[in-house]
């Protein structure tokens, strides 16, 4: 059980990091992979259309300016899919978070704050939740903690 954090670029490695910083937290195991909805979109496509196969349960994905990462990876897979908008671009993050909220009916992908990658990591660990009743009480150990 893994969960794939994806990026469209190196650069946006430090934006992406409070997700694998919180799955570490929390114990889940993770793969990091830089691939790009525009540039990859043929490897985009098989990683998420192989993530049940290849032992993923959730994808994570950030992606700057027209962040379609997400969305391509959604439209491959009935995992959850987390879009983590990145800030850059023209509108500083606005328009990557329009384009990762903003998906067509049938096609979800849960949306956490510009550069909320940290967030996205917490939320993935709160679905894993549901059925592991040890990683429930790191949770709520992490919230008496102050969530920090």
């Amino acid at each position: 059980m893994k969960v794939a954090i994806m990026m469209g670029s190196p650069r946006d490695a430090e934006k992406m990091q409070g997700a694998s910083d919180m799955l570490e937290r929390f114990g889940i195991e993770h793969e990091v992979h830089v691939l790009s909805a525009h540039r990859n979109p043929h490897d985009v496509a098989d990683l998420a259309s192989r993530g049940r196969e290849n032992g993923f349960v959730a994808f994570i994905c950030g992606a700057g300016m027209a962040a379609h990462l997400a969305g391509v990876v959604a439209a491959h897979t009935t995992l959850p899919v987390i879009g983590v908008p990145l800030s850059g671009g023209m509108q500083d993050g606005l328009d990557s978070l329009l384009s990762t909220v903003q998906m067509p009916r049938g096609i979800p992908v849960a949306t956490v704050a510009v550069n909320g990658s940290a967030n996205a990591g917490i939320l993935v660990a709160e679905m894993l939740s549901i059925t592991d009743e040890h990683l429930e009480a790191k949770l709520a150990k992490f919230r008496v903690e102050g969530a920090r």
